[in-house]
């Protein structure tokens, strides 16, 4: 488990663009289970690709985009390790992966982003991605 002054920031990246942050497999449950409407969830992590990829590129379409989804959600790799667990069942048939992105509709996965489509793009790739994602499903 990271520790919380190295995460910290980390959680920052999201948290101070609207995403909520689940700590807990309740907090997730409780919020896809039934949801209507459409949430964005991402698989935050420590790692490079994080930083430069997914949490800059999906800030950017989150600001950037027309069509947004209804909820902004993150859980965190490492760290929140039973709500990570929880969002990985909501994700499902896709192997455990972070980061990621995933966009749920009426509680079902619609649209997923796995680490092997972080690594190797940029954030602006990614943005531009979740801008077509968010165009066709929100």
């Amino acid at each position: 488990m990271y520790p919380e002054p190295l995460v910290a920031p980390m959680r920052a990246d999201l948290t101070t663009a609207g995403f909520v942050e689940f700590r807990t497999a309740e907090e997730v449950d409780n919020h896809l289970k039934d949801h209507h409407g459409t949430t964005l969830l991402v698989i935050n992590s420590v790692c490079g690709c994080a930083a430069g990829a997914a949490r800059p590129g999906v800030r950017w379409a989150v600001e950037h985009a027309s069509k947004k989804p209804d909820t902004l959600a993150t859980v965190f790799a490492g760290v929140d390790k039973e709500a990570v667990a929880k969002a990985r069942e909501y994700t499902l048939p896709y192997p455990p992966s972070s980061p990621s992105i995933a966009l749920f509709k009426d509680g079902e996965l619609v649209h997923f982003i796995e680490r092997h489509h972080i690594e190797g793009r940029n954030a602006q790739m990614i943005g531009n991605h979740l801008l077509e994602v968010f165009e066709e499903y929100c």
